[in-house]
């Protein structure tokens, strides 16, 4: 996924120290910037660095993502200052730390045919959601207890967080309403058990994650699926007594199942697959 912004006025020229500000700074590999690179670039106070990146701005040579927060455009973007980066690059200055996580994810491993439009941000620290270049950004906050099961991803060069498979899928079936619901879920774990997930992995995560809600969901859709999965029985008697919403994006309709402990608000049958 890519996002164009195209700045309404032609670029200005920079003047000596603020071409050595950019030129450091994109010979160092950076394309978001803060106001704290600019004042440890040029050594200058915050104010300082502040009307330099507001010149910028006017110039052409920085587009203002969010408060304190600048993409470089660069050289090679021309007179008309047109460029393309990449959604994540933008969401990995949004919180610290953070990772992709929920649709999104799913779409990073191929767990899901759809393109999902808004970028899901997870964080245990405040950040807002927000809109940039028309890309929505959802942040998700979580408790630390939630916040482990990531790895590393190369996006232009840059290191971005990303949910690992498993942790995607866990991640979804504590939030269904984060991916779309629980028939994504559903196709997301046919997917991932073709490629050789680690079902022993996703236990040990629920386990984590300590919410019985999501244990239920993925117990109830490998049963319904057919995929054998590591410790069910320890899964099972983790259950918590009350009973969940399969999907919560969906009315709290349809029959109690008592064995899972859920309220199987979809037909079963259209969790299972087409066949071809």
């Amino acid at each position: 996924m890519s996002t164009i912004k195209q700045l309404q006025s032609k670029r200005q020229g920079l003047s000596t120290r603020e071409s050595r500000l950019l030129s450091r700074l994109a010979g160092a590999g950076h394309q978001i910037i803060s106001i704290d690179d600019i004042e440890t670039t040029l050594e200058v106070p915050s104010n300082t660095a502040r009307e330099i990146a507001s010149r910028l701005t006017q110039k052409g040579w920085l587009d203002r993502l969010f408060p304190g927060t600048y993409l470089i455009v660069p050289l090679a973007a021309g007179e008309e200052a047109m460029y393309t980066t990449h959604e994540y690059l933008i969401a990995a200055h949004m919180a610290e730390p953070m990772y992709i996580g929920y649709y999104s994810a799913l779409s990073h491993h191929g767990l899901t045919e759809q393109v999902p439009r808004t970028v899901y941000v997870v964080t245990p620290t405040r950040a807002q959601n927000r809109e940039i270049h028309g890309v929505p950004y959802r942040v998700t906050m979580v408790t630390e207890q939630k916040f482990f099961g990531t790895e590393s991803t190369s996006i232009e060069g840059t290191t971005v967080q990303i949910s690992d498979l498993e942790k995607t899928l866990v991640d979804c079936a504590d939030h269904p309403e984060f991916c779309g619901g629980i028939h994504e879920l559903a196709s997301a774990m046919r997917t991932a058990d073709e490629e050789g997930c680690s079902w022993g992995t996703v236990g040990e995560y629920l386990d984590r994650l300590d919410n019985g809600a999501a244990t239920k969901r993925i117990v109830y859709l490998a049963d319904q699926l057919g995929i054998d999965i590591t410790d069910r029985e320890d899964l099972v008697e983790s259950f918590t007594s009350g009973y969940s919403l399969l999907d919560p994006t969906r009315p709290e309709t349809g029959a109690t199942d008592s064995m899972y402990r859920l309220r199987v608000n979809v037909e079963p049958a259209t969790l299972e697959p087409t066949e071809s």
